[in-house]
């Protein structure tokens, strides 16, 4: 769950939000920093855009590494999105990892669209 964007500074590109998950066990929450997204939003809609697949693993991270998603196109035309967050590089002390599956192309649409007016939202 994303929760809160600020520009905590005016004239200023930063964007703070908080991503918390929830699990069986228990729940973390993080604050993310970001230049204005970071891009998150383009790093979703490529994904949507490369239906027909790609090769390898492709990833977009935050500013300080707090939070980061991994894509990798599965057979079957499946998108697996891996959220990891943590209190960001080089320590990383702690780390929560999950996934998302996704149907390529429209179906990978919603997130991004999702990304990008949360994101919108934040640096009004």
């Amino acid at each position: 769950m994303l929760s809160g964007p600020v520009q905590p500074y005016e004239d200023d590109p930063t964007l703070h939000f908080l991503v918390t998950a929830h699990g069986r066990w228990g729940s973390v929450s993080t604050a993310v920093e970001t230049w204005g997204g970071d891009g998150v939003d383009t790093f979703l809609a490529s994904l949507a855009e490369d239906f027909r697949g790609w090769q390898g693993e492709r990833t977009w991270h935050s500013l300080c590494h707090d939070l980061t998603l991994s894509a990798e196109h599965r057979c079957g035309g499946h998108v697996r999105l891996r959220w990891v967050t943590s209190d960001g590089a080089p320590a990383e002390k702690w780390r929560f990892e999950t996934g998302t599956w996704h149907e390529a192309g429209e179906d990978m649409r919603t997130p991004a669209a999702d990304i990008s007016a949360f994101i919108a939202s934040g640096a009004d």
